[in-house]
């Protein structure tokens, strides 16, 4: 049975440049090289200024041997998934239909709220009321 290639997304990968955790893709692979920082010949630097990155054109200026390229196999956790992400289907209102059910949405909302219209009446009424008693 093969086994399944873990996808990431540049977005991923990008999120893994420190010393502490240090991904690099190469040629659409994603790469761990973290335990490796040391131990590279170039000096780690080269590989945190390349973390979280696509490195490939760097990799291949610096010519490395088909050692290098066997050893970084180890490192190998992934690929890059390349698949463009989904555009977003836009809806379409046309006024006509915004203002079509603006009478039902308008007696929705007053049963909703019918406190703020009582409350408004009846405030209104007590101080009338408050008012003609003082004229007296």
């Amino acid at each position: 049975m093969p086994t399944l290639t873990k996808l990431y997304t540049m977005e991923e990968a990008s999120q893994h440049n420190t010393s502490d955790d240090c991904w690099v893709v190469v040629d659409g692979k994603v790469y761990d090289v973290t335990t490796y920082l040391d131990e590279h010949p170039g000096g780690d630097d080269v590989l945190l200024g390349a973390a979280g990155q696509d490195a490939t054109e760097e990799f291949e200026d610096a010519g490395h041997s088909k050692t290098a390229r066997e050893l970084m196999e180890q490192f190998f956790i992934g690929e890059l998934d390349e698949t463009p992400p989904p555009i977003p289907e836009l809806e379409i209102v046309s006024k006509k239909q915004e203002f079509k059910n603006f009478p039902q949405k308008v007696l929705n909302l007053s049963k909703q709220y019918w406190v703020v219209p009582v409350a408004a009446v009846g405030l209104s009424l007590a101080v009338g009321f408050l008012y003609l008693r003082r004229k007296k």
